[in-house]
């Protein structure tokens, strides 16, 4: 019998970042997750405490008109010497194909939108870490837009494999066929890469789709436009960007309006590997062999986990260790010139 139980805190730490409505008022636009077996919570645990890869799923911008999309669906197709692939396998080959299927989906946006403007498609990225099979992450990915979108939402989509880092680009219409519009939520997205997990999965690649908290992560990653920013400003070809120079002005005086969401987050987090902590202690003492491995397996995991970071820390931290530096240099040239002088 299993002495497996699911505190509070580890719910916590597997809640996706956003809670969804409780009342939809409309017909849900996106598609739901099929519980399995597979995504059971002590299934889950699993996975994190055996490391799993984590399943990206990441929005990557929209198309405005008819030119637009067919520039972004020549870009993923290759200008054409990549097949796209929509529902029931439909192929598409060759530019003016794809190009056709631009000037479709835009004439049909005009046509719905005469009292508004919107964006025709969603470019999405669907990817696993380099080293997973191709053809995997491709039927995976297949299988998550006819779970997600099915018939409502027309699309379609390419594998790319170079440098064997597979991942696919999926282009979805904005406007459904029942005249709903595509506007995923943060919760939503997380619930599309549950979708793309559980599918990979039932490929044979171990995958999982857990929420930062869930491994030990505070720090969220930088938008692509800022880490360049940054990245120019280390190289002297740029100036430091006003929210990045903000924040560490804040860093530097350790205050700031970003200190309550840094108390709440280091605080959330506590709680997580608390509820990890208490997972590890009530599997070790199971009666079965298999769940006291992966007590110890938990234990482990917790015990490997990354110091919780937000950026004012990292900024603070680095603007201490140039400190530190720029103080150990001025000592250094008194000490050389006390030696000369002697």
């Amino acid at each position: 019998m299993t002495d497996f139980v699911t505190p509070a805190g580890f719910e916590e730490a597997l809640r996706a970042p956003v809670r969804p409505p409780r009342v939809r008022i409309t017909r849900p636009v996106l598609g739901r997750a099929q519980g399995t077996g597979e995504g059971s919570a002590r299934a889950t645990l699993a996975r994190v405490a055996r490391g799993a890869p984590e399943a990206m799923v990441k929005i990557t911008g929209k198309t405005r008109d008819a030119g637009h999309l067919a520039r972004h669906l020549d870009y993923i197709s290759r200008n054409g010497r990549l097949s796209l692939e929509g529902p029931d396998g439909e192929r598409l080959a060759g530019r003016a194909e794809v190009r056709e299927l631009a000037g479709d989906w835009a004439a049909e946006l005009a046509v719905e939108s005469s009292r508004r403007r919107g964006a025709v498609s969603m470019s999405i990225v669907l990817s696993m870490p380099a080293g997973t099979e191709a053809f995997r992450v491709e039927d995976a990915s297949r299988a998550f837009a006819e779970r997600v979108f099915g018939e409502r939402f027309a699309w379609v989509f390419v594998l790319h494999d170079e440098d064997r880092h597979p991942h696919v680009h999926l282009t979805v219409r904005m406007s459904g066929r029942d005249g709903a519009r595509l506007n995923p939520r943060k919760a939503d997205l997380q619930e599309w890469r549950e979708v793309f997990a559980e599918a990979l999965r039932e490929r044979g690649v171990e995958a999982e789709a857990t929420p930062r908290r869930a491994r030990g992560v505070v720090l969220k990653a930088e938008r692509t436009p800022v880490r360049k920013a940054w990245e120019r400003f280390e190289a002297g070809t740029g100036p430091m960007p006003r929210v990045l120079a903000g924040a560490l002005r804040e860093a530097a005086r350790g205050t700031g309006e970003g200190a309550d969401w840094e108390r709440r987050a280091l605080e959330r987090q506590r709680l997580v590997r608390r509820a990890y902590v208490a997972e590890a202690l009530a599997l070790k003492r199971s009666l079965d062999p298999e769940e006291r491995a992966l007590g110890a397996a938990v234990e482990a995991f917790v015990r490997g986990l990354p110091r919780p970071e937000t950026r004012r820390m990292r900024l603070r931290d680095g603007f201490m260790a140039v400190r530190e530096r720029q103080g150990e240099a001025v000592r250094s040239q008194d000490r050389d010139g006390g030696g000369r002088s002697r």
